[in-house]
């Protein structure tokens, strides 16, 4: 083993035989490779070894959850267990993709990392280590709800749901709410694009980052960073006030903050129940979120949550900037008072 990166699941192995080697393969562009082309997967499947399939491009830039890099391939080439590592090889023999999952309850949906993507740290794996780019933000991708929450028609872009301190989008002026348009030029279309895009480039890279912050077209410079080991904090909840959202919360106490790993100094109210096809329900909210700001307010307490409630008029939505562990996201919740 020379290197490997668990976040692309991705190694570089070094192999010692006696003899000569057959020919390396050539390593494609998984870029040009275009939905409908024919390829082909080599592998062990169930331990049947040197087994060919064939099939085509089904789709491009997959998210599956198997990670915050994600961006496979999918092909209907059958792929099974055994396959995993194996080339997928183009008609013209060379490597597109590098065969990786599957969907079990399915047919002919096979994914395969791109092999750009290998390429891209390979050089980084020589040394042992793959060393990525940081900005320090916390992003979601912007929905049509949000866009109207924050007063703008942007379509596509992601939101700055939260920044670390001490990062380098802290340090450039990167601020909670900035809808994120482009990165060097190139307009960013989700999340998962701009972290994989910005994971891409080296540490010290200048950088140039268009915004829109509160309707108004911004651009941030900045220097990229290096980003650190990820760190993971728990939280939970507690009870007290109910509101027609079916959200029930309660302050954030000393011994919830502990209990919860939540910092006490950052206030807001802890989600301690949801009532069952809620508009809360229904974002996805959970009990033991932490809700920071409402309408882009910061609220300290439960009085100030009630107060931000009975402003809400009919039909308007309500924009929750929520923090969850790490992650801090903002949650868009449309609902009538009762």
């Amino acid at each position: 083993m020379v290197g490997r990166d668990p976040k692309t699941d991705i190694a570089l192995i070094q192999i010692k035989v006696k003899g000569k080697l057959p020919k390396p393969a050539k390593l494609g562009d998984s870029e040009a490779i275009r939905v409908g082309d024919w390829v082909i997967a080599v592998g062990n499947p169930f331990g049947l070894g040197n087994t060919v399939t064939s099939g085509i491009i089904s789709a491009k830039g997959r998210v599956i959850g198997a990670g915050q890099y994600d961006d496979f391939l999918q092909t209907d080439a059958a792929i099974n267990p055994g396959n995993s590592g194996g080339p997928l090889f183009t008609m013209s023999g060379e490597v597109v993709g590098i065969n990786t999952a599957i969907v079990a309850q399915g047919q002919g949906i096979g994914f395969a990392t791109p092999i750009n993507m290998a390429k891209e740290i390979l050089d980084q794996l020589k040394t042992g280590k793959v060393i990525r780019g940081w900005l320090g933000i916390m992003i979601q991708d912007i929905t049509p709800e949000l866009a109207e929450s924050f007063g703008t028609t942007a379509a596509k872009g992601v939101i700055v749901a939260d920044v670390v301190a001490g990062s380098p989008a802290e340090k450039s002026g990167l601020k909670r709410g900035d809808i994120v348009q482009t990165l060097n030029g190139k307009p960013v279309e989700n999340a998962n694009q701009l972290s994989r895009s910005v994971a891409a480039m080296a540490p010290e890279t200048k950088a140039a980052i268009d915004v829109i912050r509160d309707g108004k077209p911004v651009t941030v410079k900045l220097t990229i960073g290096t980003m650190p080991e990820e760190a993971e904090h728990k939280k939970g909840a507690a009870p007290s006030t109910e509101s027609a959202l079916g959200i029930t919360v309660q302050n954030l106490t000393p011994e919830m903050a502990q209990k919860f790993g939540v910092d006490e100094k950052e206030g807001g109210v802890v989600i301690t129940e949801l009532a069952a096809g809620s508009p809360a329900a229904e974002a996805k909210l959970r009990p033991g979120d932490l809700i920071e700001e409402v309408n882009r307010q910061k609220i300290q307490n439960i009085r100030d949550w009630k107060q931000a409630i009975e402003k809400m008029k009919k039909g308007e939505p309500l924009l929750l900037l929520v923090k969850r562990g790490a992650n801090t996201f903002y949650v868009a919740i449309k609902a009538a008072r009762e």
